[in-house]
């Protein structure tokens, strides 16, 4: 478990100063109250500062950590996880890992990684009143992934556009549909909407 001893001229500044540290909310943690503050003589001699000791003890960094190296090792895959957490988001990065490790790791369509996201944060968000997105990806896939997409709407809007026909893409997941969706929403000439049932759900790209 992490831990952090913090002194302030208050308790509750040394935990806010020891929770800012370490990245976590008040309920994630125990508190030890090392030192009770003191003003002394006359208040200026034997002034004492309040210490204490912040415990983690239900670590999101620590969960999420786990989690994927647990899960590497069953699969017999070498990577390990870098996790980064900014404010109510969870960043978890794969590296270390070979190309053809990552593959497997990424599945068709990145359904694999898309899974191992949704478990990771069922296990983070266990327990939890207050809600941890979770964002999982291996060597910079999805911004690589994002940036595919983009430039297959672009294109396929302008097909679009000269045939005058609906242009029907791949079954995708909701993030990439929202991707698609979300880089056409201002392309003048044409609209865009969702279509079929899950798993087999995709975009349509229609001239106005």
């Amino acid at each position: 478990m992490r831990s952090v001893v913090k002194m302030s001229k208050t308790v509750e500044e040394a935990i806010e100063s020891a929770l800012e540290e370490l990245g976590v909310s008040r309920k994630d943690v125990e508190v030890e109250v090392l030192e009770e503050p003191s003003r002394g003589l006359f208040g200026l001699i034997g002034t004492k500062d309040a210490a204490v000791r912040v415990t983690v003890i239900n670590d999101p960094i620590e969960i999420a950590e786990n989690f994927i190296n647990n899960l590497l090792f069953h699969m017999n895959i070498r990577g390990n996880a870098i996790v980064r957490r900014e404010n109510s988001c969870l960043n978890v990065d794969i590296v270390n890992i070979s190309s053809s490790d990552m593959g497997i790791i990424i599945g068709k369509r990145g359904n694999t990684l898309d899974a191992i996201q949704y478990l990771l944060s069922l296990s983070v968000n266990k327990n939890r009143d207050d809600y941890i997105k979770v964002l999982v990806d291996v060597k910079g896939y999805r911004k690589k992934r994002e940036t595919t997409l983009i430039r297959l709407a672009n294109k396929m809007a302008e097909k679009s556009k000269y045939s005058k026909k609906p242009i029907k893409l791949e079954p995708m997941n909701p993030y990439e549909r929202r991707i698609i969706h979300s880089a056409l929403q201002n392309v003048s000439g044409v609209t865009t909407y969702s279509e079929g049932e899950e798993p087999y759900r995709r975009v349509v790209i229609q001239a106005k």
